[in-house]
Parts: C-alpha cells; structure tokens; sequence
C-alpha cells in the first residue's frame, strides 16, 4: 500500500472516530434544547446555553492553534475529547439530583467548551498532516458526513429515546461515545511518528506568526471576514429553528423534522467525497451561500412541516458546497507548518458571527419579534396575513430576515476581486 493510500486509511479511523463524538453530541444538545424549552418556554434560555457551549471554545481556539504547531496534534485531541466530559458528567450529577438548574446547565456546557477548544485546531492541522493536497476536497467531504451526523442521525434517534427515557440517557451515551474517539486517535497517532517540536518561540510571537499567515494575503484575510458577516445569518437559524418548531410541534415531530432536513447535507457531503470540486471553488461558495439563504427566508415563512422540510432540506444540501470550497481557498493558502495556528485564528475571527448572533437571537426573539406576530401584535396584520401568527411567528420572521442578509453578503463576497485571487494563483501565500 502507497503512502498516500495510507494516510488515507488513517484519516478513515479518524474520522470514524469523530463521527460517533459528533453522533453523541448531538443527542446532548437536542436533549438539552428541548429540557430547557420545557423547562422555560423561552428562547433566550436556549440561546445562552448555544452561547456558554460555543463562545469559550472559540475564545481559546487561538491558544489551541499554538499547542497544536508546538506538540503532539493527537495527543491534544484526545485531552480535548476526554477532558471535555468532566462538564457533561456535572450535569448529569445534577439531573441524577433532580432537575438542573438553568446557571447549572450553563456551567457544565462551558467546562465542557474550555476543554473542546483543543480539539478542532489539532484535528485540522492532522488532516493537513495525513492527506496530500489532492485529498483535501475528498476528505472534506467525509469530514462533513461526520458533522452532519449530529443532524441526521442524532434528532430522529434523540426524539425516540426522549420517548421511552430522558435527558439523563443521553449524556451518558454521549460520554460514551467519547471514549471511542479518543480510542480512535490513539490508533492513529501510534502509526505517525512523534511530532517534533518546531516552534519554541513565545505564545504571543506564535499567535503573531499565525495571525501573519491570515493577513499576509488579502484575499485569505477578506474571506475571512466575510465569513464572519455569513456565520452571523446562519447563527439565527441554528439558535431559532428549535424553539420555532417546538411552538407548534412535540420533541418526536422535531427529531425527525431535523433529521430530514439533513438528508440534505448527508447528500451533497457524499457528493463532494465522490466526485470532488476541482475549480471555480469562489463561484461555487458564493452561489451555494446565495441559494442558503432563500432556503433560510422560505424556512421562516410558515408553519407547515412540508415546506420547513423541503426548504431546511436544500438549506443543509449547499452547506458542505460553501464548507469544502471555503476549505479548499483558505488550506491551500496557507503554509502547513503554521496551519494550527492559522486555523485556530481563522476560527475565532470568522466565527465571531455566531457568537453576536447567539447574544442577540434569544433577547431579539422573545422582547422584540414574538410580540409583533401574536394575534395583537402589531404586524399581526400586516406581515401576520403571510407569516401567520403565534408564539413561534416572531421567530420565524427573524430567520427570514437573516437568510436574506446570507443573500446578500453573498452577492457581496462574489464580487470582492481579492478572494476571486485566491483560485487564480495572484495572491501571496506565506512563505514563513
């Protein structure tokens, strides 16, 4: 067997190993989302835990890059993902108890998050290590076969569970999945050779040197930005379309509503792993981020389960499409010595969308939307004769708004002629 061949096989093992952690965290967020909805009724509270379980991870994803270029990338993977279970285990100490409280929900999510935020730096920078430039695409694809698994698999199969058990069966498969990831890079780290250490430079010189291999590229650099303005949309959908849905819809109808709706990204992710994308990767990004935003407008629009399942269907299916070709534009110019920290920065700068979407979605729903769309409300007649009305209307009406503006930032980005340089070979990469 060829070398290339081999790493390969090892980015498999890999890779099955995060698709049964991704299969497993799902259930936890799915179970979590719907206790707490029942708990409080409120969007705001499902918002903040969303907040808790993302903004930590982020925050130190910088931190994490360095570690990552500095040691063992597998070895930091497994600490992630056992680590990252202290805070899953508190909490269902907590519902072992009795009932968890909101403050104690939110404590067990971001000690679990601090601990995660060594994970996917290190788990980037391994893909980089084990596959050539040819494979990136192909093992995009799979990659996003495992994140989708947490929307595929995970609801349908947390809505049954949720109907003959509770939250608490849920952490525990959860933190048993964990194990096996962390088996599955043991496996894979003992056929690579120890990571010598390059870097023994300070942690703020690192992070400096990471944050050059971003911006010494305008395009890099603008892309990266743009995808900050697309996180921002896509967080309102990904915060709102639970408690959208749960207003007028049992946990059961929900679980398999979600894991329909990610037939869409298992589809094009298996399509993109089959026959990969080999140009016009910026013209591909822009027109599948288009295209995800009329399908998140549409998704607001009424209470119908047929039209939330055809349009949440096509909404997922251009995600791995906008993932790979954002993948493919930023991995190929980018040294791969600095891509940890490169990767850990791109991360927090882009994805700073998601937290400001996370801090406002919950507040904007329940203060501002959901008033304006009850039966008194004072768009009840108005927007209300399109939209209807009801406890889930407001919410609705704030996806809509934000899958125009993915829309339109979309325009925006096909027409920036820096990341157009990215494809063509007329930006500078880094050289060091």
């Amino acid at each position: 067997m060829s070398n290339r061949e081999r790493g390969f096989g090892r980015f498999l093992l890999l890779w099955s190993g995060q698709l049964v952690s991704s299969v497993g965290s799902g259930l936890t967020a799915f179970g979590l989302g719907v206790y707490l909805y029942q708990q409080t009724g409120q969007a705001s509270a499902m918002a903040l835990v969303t907040l808790l379980a993302f903004m930590p991870s982020l925050l130190l994803s910088p931190v994490a890059g360095v570690l990552a270029d500095r040691y063992d990338r597998r070895l930091l993977m497994m600490l992630g993902d056992s680590l990252s279970a202290t805070g899953l285990i508190y909490i269902l100490v907590c519902l072992l108890s009795g009932e968890a409280q909101l403050w104690q929900i939110c404590l067990g999510v971001t000690v679990s998050s601090v601990f995660s935020s060594l994970l996917d730096p290190a788990y980037k920078a391994t893909v980089t290590d084990l596959l050539t430039e040819e494979q990136y695409i192909r093992a995009s694809g799979f990659v996003q076969v495992a994140g989708s698994a947490k929307y595929l698999i995970s609801p349908a199969l947390a809505g049954y569970l949720l109907m003959v058990s509770d939250v608490k069966l849920l952490l525990i498969i959860d933190i048993c999945t964990l194990g096996v990831t962390v088996a599955s890079t043991l496996a894979v780290r003992k056929g690579l050779p120890s990571k010598q250490t390059e870097q023994t430079g300070s942690f703020i010189l690192e992070l400096k040197e990471g944050w050059s291999a971003v911006s010494v590229s305008q395009g890099v650099l603008m892309l990266v930005i743009m995808t900050s303005v697309m996180t921002f949309c896509l967080g309102f959908i990904e915060t709102l379309s639970m408690p959208m849905i749960l207003a007028f819809a049992d946990s059961a109808a929900l679980g398999t509503l979600e894991t329909v709706i990610a037939l869409g990204m298992l589809a094009s992710s298996i399509l993109i792993g089959l026959l990969p994308l080999t140009k016009n990767f910026v013209k591909i990004l822009a027109l599948s981020l288009f295209c995800g935003g009329l399908c998140m407008a549409l998704f607001g629009l009424r209470e119908n389960v047929l039209l939330l399942g055809v349009s949440g269907f096509f909404f997922f299916a251009t995600l791995p499409f906008a993932n790979a070709s954002l993948d493919y534009l930023l991995r190929t110019n980018i040294r791969n010595a600095v891509q940890g920290r490169a990767w850990s920065l791109i991360g927090l700068v882009s994805q700073l969308g998601f937290i400001a979407a996370y801090m406002l979605s919950g507040v904007l729903a329940d203060r501002v939307f959901t008033p304006l769309l009850t039966d008194k409300g004072l768009l009840a007649g108005t927007l209300g004769r399109i939209t209807g009305t009801g406890s889930g209307r407001g919410i609705g009406l704030l996806i809509i708004i934000a899958g125009l503006l993915l829309s339109a930032a979309a325009i925006v980005l096909y027409n920036l002629k820096s990341i157009k340089k990215l494809e063509t070979g007329g930006e500078p990469c880094t050289t060091g």
